[in-house]
Parts: structure tokens; C-alpha cells; sequence
């Protein structure tokens, strides 16, 4: 019966064990989150910005970072590599930048070391100083920063095969304790059985003696 115990106290502990390790891996399979945008998406400004930025809720990492700024016939303006202060991620513009539709499209390691993407867009009514050909465009300026819009989930992104690992050496650990336990019980009954025999032998003998 010590050895059950035993057995099933060690069970219990890798149960336990196996459940921290779940619940640990769970929150590290989650993505940064673009939080807003500068410009907005979406909005309309009077001149191109200095510079964009994307607001994240981590803080994502520099390296493999991409940040570009094309106008309408497809030029990039981004000038320069990105920066990442905090969760704030930056791309400074070249100057004479022309009025019209900007597109923005970032790539960014996030915190979890998986890369993430989006894009969004704004519109100057006016060209920068020195711009070639400003064209002016209707719609009224609205300044600011405002929420972006929700990201669809990528159905490229990878699956988190730590979660799998996990739940496979958990179940391997119970299969292996179950067998132990099995053979545990098995062999204490063998052991009962054994010691009937010899209590009746013994019996017996004193039964012949007492003749």
C-alpha cells in the first residue's frame, strides 16, 4: 500500500507539473497588437508628415524591421531605417513628398519573436515644401491619431506547436505512472496470495503436532 501512495502522490505531482507548463506556454503564443496609427487610417492631413508611426501594446523588436510609405505612382518615401522607441515604431519621409494617397505597409518582429504586419493609409491635400507636381485632393483635414481598425487574425501565422509538445509529454508522463501503478497492485496481490497458502501450511503443522 506505501508504494500506491507513493505512486499516486508522484502522479499527482506531474499532473500539477504538466498544467504550469500549459498554462505558462499559453500567454507566449500571443502576438503584438498594433493599438494606432500616425496619421490615422484613413484620415485626411494638409501636407505629408515627417514622419508615420505605429503604436503596438508590447514592445516589439527592432530587427527585420520594415516600414513603406509609397504615394500614389508607387514611389516610397520612407527615409532611412525604422525606429523603435518603447512600443512605438517610426519611419521618418523624404522630403517633397507630393499631395495625394499614401499607402503604409510595416513589418515588425514582435515580442513573441514572430514577425506581423499591416498597413493603412492617408491623404495630403497638399504637397510638401519642395514637392514637384502638388496635386491638390478634396476632403476636409482631419488631424490626429485615432484607433486603428482591428486586424483580421493571418491564417499564416504558425501554429504553436510548444503548445502540442507540452500536452504530449503531460500525457506520456500520466500513461507511464498508470502502468506503474497497474504493476504496483499486481504484484502486492501476488504477494497476498502467496502468504494464505503458507499461514494454512503452517496450521497444519501445528494441527499434526498437537496429535
Amino acid at each position: 500500500m506505501r508504494s500506491t501512495r507513493q505512486l499516486l502522490s508522484v502522479l499527482l505531482g506531474a499532473v500539477v507539473f504538466a498544467a504550469a507548463l500549459l498554462f505558462a506556454a499559453g500567454p507566449a503564443s500571443a502576438h503584438d497588437v498594433a493599438e494606432s496609427t500616425s496619421p490615422a487610417d484613413g484620415t485626411t492631413v494638409p501636407v505629408p508628415p515627417a514622419k508615420v508611426s505605429i503604436t503596438f501594446n508590447e514592445h516589439p523588436l527592432a530587427l527585420g524591421s520594415q516600414v513603406k510609405v509609397t504615394d500614389a505612382a508607387g514611389t516610397n518615401w520612407a527615409d532611412g531605417a525604422v525606429e523603435i522607441v518603447d512600443n512605438v515604431a517610426s519611419q521618418r519621409l523624404k522630403e517633397g513628398a507630393p499631395a495625394g494617397k499614401f499607402t503604409v505597409v510595416w513589418r515588425v518582429v514582435s515580442s513573441d519573436s514572430h514577425p506581423i504586419e499591416g498597413t493603412f493609409t492617408f491623404t495630403a491635400t497638399a504637397g510638401a515644401a519642395g514637392s514637384a507636381a502638388p496635386v491638390p485632393t478634396a476632403g476636409t483635414p482631419q488631424p490626429g491619431t485615432t484607433p486603428a481598425p482591428e486586424k483580421a487574425p493571418d491564417a499564416s501565422e504558425p501554429f504553436p506547436w510548444s503548445l502540442v509538445i507540452f500536452a504530449g509529454t503531460a500525457l506520456g508522463i500520466l500513461v507511464a505512472l498508470g502502468v506503474l501503478a497497474k504493476r504496483s497492485l499486481g504484484v502486492e496481490e501476488d504477494a497476498t496470495e502467496a502468504e494464505v497458502p503458507a499461514e494454512s501450511e503452517d496450521a497444519a503443522d501445528a494441527g499434526d503436532d498437537a496429535r
